[in-house]
C-alpha cells in the first residue's frame, strides 16, 4: 500500500514538471511568432563646413639655415712693433669709428722721429751751402774765371744735397707715421671683440701677435645660406614648367626667423649669389642684406631664411586644419555628386602662413571639408554649408526683469 502511494507521488510530480517545461515552450513560441523585424532607420546628414578649391596665384618661399655675417668686419693689426701699454676699449661693447682702442709704448717711436727731424735739418744746411757755391761759382764760369769743373762740381754737389734732403724728409715721414701707428684706433663703427693680447705683451708686426682684436659693423648686416645643387636644379626645373613665376623685377627678398621661433621685423634683399659651386659642399653661396638698427643680429647667429619674390600660378590651397594625415599619407573628405563625405588621398606642398598647398589629389570646383570631419566615415551623408553659414546664432534676448 505504501509502495503505490509512493508511485502515485512521484507520478503527481513528473506531471507537472512536464506541464511547466510545455508552458515555457508554448510562451516562447507564442513570442517568436509575434516578433516583427525593425525597418532600418536612415542615418541624417551631418552638417560639415566646406571650401571650394578655386585656383589662384600664390607667394613661394623657399626656406634655408642662414648665418649672419657683418657687413664690414675688421681684423684689428699692429703695424709696427713694440710692447702693449694700454687697452682703451672695454671688450665686447660698441666702438666708435676712430675711438682708440690700444696704445703701443710710443717713446722709442719719438726718439727715431726726433732724429730724423735733425737729419732733414742736417741736409737741409748742407742744401743752403751747396746752393750758394752754386750761385758763385756759375757766373765765374760763364765770365772764365772758373773752370768749367768746377761748375760741374758745385751742381753735382747742389744736387747730392737736394737728394739727401729728400731722403731725410721720407725718414722723418717714416718716423712720423710709425708714431702714429702705436695709436690704435677703430677704422669703423660696430661691435668690438675680445683683445688677443693683454698690456705689457710684445707686439711683432707681421706675426700671429699682431692681430689684436676685430670690430664688426653690425648694421646693415649680412644673411648668408647656400643653395644645394639639387635645390637649384628643381627650382629651374619648376620655373622652365610655369609651375614657379620669378619675381618680375627679379629681386628676391629674405625674412627671418630667430631661433625662439619669431619673426625678425626688417626684410633684407638679396645682393649677391656666387656664380660657381663649392666643389667641397656642392652648394654655392647666396647673401642679402638686411636693416640692423639696434644690433638684434649679430655675426654668427645662426637663422631661419626664407627666401620670398617668386610665386605659383593657379595653385590649390585649402586650411591647413582640413589636411589629416595618415600612416599611408595625407588625406582631405571632399563632398562628391551623391552629398557623400569621399576620403580622398593628397599630396601636399609649401605652407602658406594658414594654408596648405595641395599638388596632386583636388581640382578646381572640388568641396573640401575644413569642419566636421571628425565626425565622418566615407560615404557618410553629409550637408555641406558655407563658413557664414555656420556662424553662431546670436544668443536670444534674456526678458527685462519685472520691476
Amino acid at each position: 500500500m505504501g509502495t503505490k502511494m509512493a508511485t502515485r507521488k512521484n507520478l503527481v510530480h513528473t506531471t507537472r514538471m512536464l506541464g511547466a517545461v510545455s508552458g515555457c515552450w508554448l510562451l516562447l513560441s507564442l513570442c517568436g511568432c509575434g516578433a516583427k523585424e525593425q525597418p532600418k532607420v536612415p542615418m541624417p546628414p551631418v552638417e560639415v563646413v566646406v571650401a571650394v578649391a578655386q585656383p589662384r596665384t600664390v607667394p613661394v618661399a623657399f626656406p634655408f639655415v642662414a648665418q649672419i655675417q657683418s657687413s664690414h668686419q675688421v681684423d684689428i693689426m699692429a703695424r709696427v712693433s713694440g710692447f702693449l701699454e694700454k687697452i682703451s676699449y672695454r671688450e665686447g661693447e660698441p666702438v666708435r669709428r676712430g675711438q682708440v682702442l690700444f696704445q703701443i709704448d710710443n717713446k722709442p717711436f719719438e726718439a727715431a722721429a726726433n732724429a730724423a727731424r735733425a737729419e732733414v735739418e742736417s741736409r737741409r744746411s748742407q742744401l743752403f751751402t751747396a746752393k750758394a757755391n752754386l750761385d758763385r761759382v756759375r757766373p765765374l764760369a760763364e765770365q772764365n774765371a772758373a773752370s768749367k769743373s768746377d761748375l760741374d762740381n758745385a751742381i753735382g754737389n747742389f744736387r747730392a744735397a737736394e737728394a739727401g734732403l729728400q731722403q731725410a724728409q721720407a725718414n722723418l715721414d717714416k718716423a712720423l707715421l710709425d708714431l702714429s701707428y702705436t695709436t690704435i684706433t677703430s677704422p669703423v663703427s660696430g661691435v668690438s671683440g675680445q683683445s688677443q693680447v693683454r698690456e705689457g705683451a710684445y707686439v711683432a708686426a707681421g706675426s700671429s701677435s699682431a692681430k689684436l682684436t676685430y670690430v664688426a659693423k653690425l648694421d646693415p648686416a649680412w644673411v648668408d645660406f647656400s643653395v644645394s645643387q639639387n635645390e637649384q636644379a628643381a627650382m629651374q626645373k619648376e620655373v622652365e614648367s610655369g609651375r614657379i613665376l620669378r619675381p618680375k623685377n627679379g629681386q628676391y627678398t629674405v625674412q627671418l626667423e630667430l631661433s625662439d621661433g619669431s619673426r625678425y621685423p626688417q626684410a633684407g634683399v638679396v645682393n649677391f649669389a656666387d656664380p660657381t659651386f663649392n666643389r667641397e659642399t656642392g652648394t654655392y653661396l647666396v647673401r642679402a642684406e638686411i636693416a640692423n638698427p639696434k644690433g638684434v643680429l649679430r655675426p654668427g647667429m645662426f637663422v631661419k631664411a626664407w627666401l620670398k619674390g617668386a610665386s605659383r600660378p593657379n595653385a590649390i590651397t585649402v586650411p591647413q586644419r582640413a589636411v589629416i594625415q595618415t600612416s599611408n599619407g595625407h588625406i582631405v573628405f571632399v563632398v562628391n555628386d551623391k552629398q557623400q563625405a569621399e576620403a580622398r588621398p593628397v599630396i601636399v606642398g609649401d605652407w602658406l602662413e594658414h594654408d596648405w598647398i595641395i599638388s596632386q589629389g583636388l581640382k578646381a570646383g572640388d568641396q573640401v571639408v575644413v569642419d566636421g570631419f571628425m565626425k565622418l566615415a566615407p560615404g557618410a551623408p553629409v550637408k555641406p554649408v558655407s563658413a557664414d553659414q555656420h556662424l553662431p546664432a546670436a544668443p536670444a534676448a534674456q526678458p527685462a526683469a519685472a520691476k
